[in-house]
């Protein structure tokens, strides 16, 4: 996961946002809901998407409010569709959000590529359908080129696109999903924007929609309102300014070398009526989002850009260097992350998760396994930008010794791990009976 700067933390903790209730009156609440509103700004600016709500407690959280928003939409207009497209390459959690909804989910399958099929997907789309959701890159790692034309099959059909952004960490700064043509986008905190991740949360995924859809997001919305003008002294440099290099340069934050502004009043505003109403208690996971902001305008535009260029090198050098290695059944390049399949290791008698269970010998949390699905034998290898090259190629040096032991030696790769406190646990027993309690 990616690296959780202290500066993060260390705003967060504040003791003006700490000591913050939900309940206050919305006058000395006016900082927090400058810094959520400015948020909101600034992903927009990033995806562009025209409008978000960063109520979604996580990404699968968002998926379902997107596809709440959807089915509000269609309604709307008089229409009831009953199906949603997936992908085969898309996230596990965007069948289980369709299905929350009511909608019947059709699997679609991948080209030999590993990207969506075209003509497939036209005979798929009917006027039963309401929805395409696709994640891009999809989890092979690789950039659904066709994008553009997808989306317009989808809106010949008079269906939307929901675009899964939990990979966004490959386009930021490079490509924006609103520009594609997706309806609906969902992002993940923690991977795209270091809010921490593990041990069951707390999470956040913020969904952006089109203008079309903006009147159903989940209410209260975050408006702003100009209440009276005042008097400031003259800014003597642009970086005294006071506004972010990542927002719009009309954003409510901008402050102009005049003495005269208009000064800005912050609201929830509930008077949204075609909305879907609450989705969330209070307003979100505030923590996360002082430090998603805290991150970005530590970045800032230049930073922002360097975080997608650095993932997309990562994962492509150790894609490079082990695929001597590893068959690697996807792609000659790949975006932030790609998908080994231990295949041919299989033959020698070990398996994906033998592999997994190794690289704890070596001080490696595994990566994800057998997924995606349509790989066999699969490893999903995701490194972060802020991964240094060092540890790039000390996990290659891992990767290679557990290849070459397996050639030599198999059973040694199978009875691991060795190094740690606990062996092998009975994993679906710890899944289906998981003791949460110390006794």
């Amino acid at each position: 996961m990616k690296y959780n700067p202290r500066i993060n933390e260390d705003a967060a903790r504040l003791e003006g946002f700490t000591k913050l209730h939900p309940y206050q009156p919305i006058e000395q609440c006016q900082g927090i809901l400058k810094l959520l509103y400015e948020l909101e700004q600034i992903l927009v600016n990033i995806s562009g998407m025209p409008a978000f709500t960063l109520q979604p407690a996580a990404g699968a959280h968002g998926e379902l409010t997107g596809m709440l928003i959807i089915r509000a939409y269609l309604e709307k207009k008089g229409e009831t569709r009953h199906k949603i497209i997936i992908p085969d390459s898309a996230h596990g959690t965007n069948p289980a959000s369709a299905a929350l909804c009511g909608y019947e989910v059709e699997s679609i399958q991948s080209n030999a590529n590993g990207l969506v099929d075209i003509e497939k997907l036209k005979a798929f789309f009917t006027r039963d359908t309401a929805a395409l959701m696709i994640t891009n890159p999809n989890t092979l790692g690789l950039f659904e080129k066709d994008i553009v034309e997808i989306c317009k099959i989808a809106h010949n059909a008079g269906g939307l696109v929901y675009c899964d952004g939990a990979n966004m960490n490959a386009l930021l700064g490079i490509a924006r999903p609103g520009d594609m043509g997706v309806d609906i986008l969902h992002l993940n905190l923690h991977k795209t924007f270091s809010t921490p991740h593990g041990g069951g949360g707390p999470g956040a995924g913020p969904i952006g929609v089109t203008e079309a859809l903006k009147p159903f997001l989940p209410v209260p919305r975050i408006d702003v309102l100009a209440t009276e003008r005042t008097e400031i002294a003259e800014r003597k440099s642009a970086g005294a300014s006071g506004r972010s290099p990542l927002l719009p340069h009309n954003s409510v934050s901008s402050v102009n070398s005049v003495a005269e502004v208009l000064r800005k009043k912050y609201i929830l505003n509930y008077d949204y009526p075609d909305s879907i109403g609450r989705v969330r208690a209070f307003y979100g996971h505030i923590g996360m989002m002082i430090r998603a902001y805290t991150y970005l305008l530590s970045l800032g535009k230049e930073g922002v850009c360097k975080v997608g260029e650095h993932a997309v090198l990562n994962a492509n050098y150790l894609r490079h260097k082990l695929k001597k290695y590893y068959d690697i059944p996807y792609g000659k390049t790949c975006m932030h992350e790609f998908v080994i399949s231990a295949k041919r290791q299989k033959q020698k008698g070990v398996s994906a998760l033998d592999i997994a269970k190794k690289l704890l010998d070596y001080g490696f949390h595994a990566p994800t396994i057998y997924f995606p699905l349509i790989v066999e034998e699969a490893l999903m290898i995701e490194p972060t930008e802020t991964e240094s090259r060092e540890t790039l190629d000390t996990f290659v040096a891992a990767m290679i010794r557990i290849a070459q032991d397996i050639e030599q030696r198999p059973e040694v790769v199978r009875n691991t791990p060795q190094t740690t406190l606990i062996g092998r646990p009975d994993e679906v027993k710890a899944a289906r009976e998981p003791k949460l309690k110390w006794e």
